[in-house]
């Protein structure tokens, strides 16, 4: 769907949604259809931008919404920059609405507006590389913040979000998808991809989930989820937040770098970041190869799960994952 055939779909949603919320709206543009239809709205009354979310149905419930906004809130209290949830003038954080001319029913949120440049689109252009090492180990100390948060925090009664643990990632059923079945796979590659998965889970069950490893995680820390602004980075796009290993985060953080020149260098920087906050042992970053692919098994079950995104860039996504996953597999060896 384009950006003028989604505004007409979405629009009129929108509209309905902002009566809820205390902004006097004065332009409405949509900026982002992806898992979510994303809108910036002005508030005429003194300018402010603020972003409207429509979020997709069937994935997160109202109470695990709910849940997503308690945590980034409780990162904003521990200093973290993250955006601040707007609640509507009833107390409600989300409030229904329906598409027009549909059934498709949708929960509406809102945030403040956070300026700034995709970390992703300064990658694309950016030459220096000390400069892409300084947004880096910026980046590894915001990880570790959200870490050293999470590990102490006590989710309150009721706080319900999903877990990516060992049958989140490897069961038969994983979150994003039963990766080995996409049907790019030939079936020596399918065979690969399964003999790692055991490996792996049996790796993931000795590694454990204390809770100096795992707890609440963003998980979709990658450089399209980080704005700059006057040099410094904010993280946004909670949507994927749930319990999860703290090693699985900052493989997603790195993942679009791995196999390219830059890797060792960002990586580098990211884990010195990580480590100027919150102790990161030796043990902890031997599993960071493994959680890579985890992340690679997991884009590809992702893009199973979402035959509408064929685009030529999807596709030589999805053909660049291949071959790295089917690499990493087939040399495979647990790291404990």
């Amino acid at each position: 769907m384009d950006s003028e055939a989604a505004a007409r779909r979405y629009a009129p949603a929108a509209l309905a949604a902002l009566t809820y919320f205390p902004v006097n709206a004065g332009n409405v543009e949509l900026v982002a259809v992806s898992e979510n239809v994303t809108f910036r709205v002005i508030d005429e009354a003194d300018g402010r931008a603020h972003v409207l979310r429509l979020h997709r149905p069937g994935y997160h419930s109202l109470k695990a919404l709910n849940s997503e906004r308690l945590w980034t809130s409780a990162l904003a209290e521990a200093g973290i920059p993250v955006p601040r949830a707007i609640s509507a003038l009833d107390g409600r954080y989300y409030v229904p609405v329906t598409v027009p001319s549909s059934t498709e029913q949708r929960f509406a949120g809102m945030l403040g507006w956070t300026n700034g440049e995709l970390l992703s689109d300064v990658l694309a252009r950016e030459p220096d590389t000390h400069r892409l090492q300084d947004y880096f180990e910026q980046l590894g100390a915001i990880l570790a913040a959200m870490h050293r948060q999470s590990s102490a925090w006590r989710p309150p009664p009721g706080f319900t979000r999903h877990h990516l643990d060992i049958d989140g990632l490897m069961g038969e059923a994983p979150f994003w998808g039963r990766f080995w079945e996409h049907p790019v796979l030939t079936e020596a590659e399918r065979r690969f991809l399964l003999e790692a998965r055991e490996k792996i889970r049996g790796a993931l069950s000795r590694y454990g989930t204390a809770s100096d490893r795992y707890s609440v995680i963003h998980a979709d820390l990658h450089s399209g989820n980080v704005l700059i602004n006057d040099g410094r980075l904010t993280v946004i796009d909670f949507d994927d937040t749930g319990f999860g290993w703290h090693m699985y985060d900052i493989a997603v953080a790195l993942k679009h770098q791995h196999g390219g020149p830059l890797y060792p260098a960002v990586r580098d920087a990211l884990l010195r970041g990580y480590r100027s906050v919150r102790a990161l042992s030796a043990g902890h970053e031997a599993m960071l190869e493994m959680f890579l692919l985890i992340r690679g098994m997991a884009v590809i079950g992702w893009l199973l799960q979402r035959p509408e995104l064929s685009s030529a860039e999807h596709r030589e996504y999805l053909r660049r994952t291949r071959a790295m996953v089917v690499e990493q597999c087939e040399g495979f060896v647990s790291p404990c």
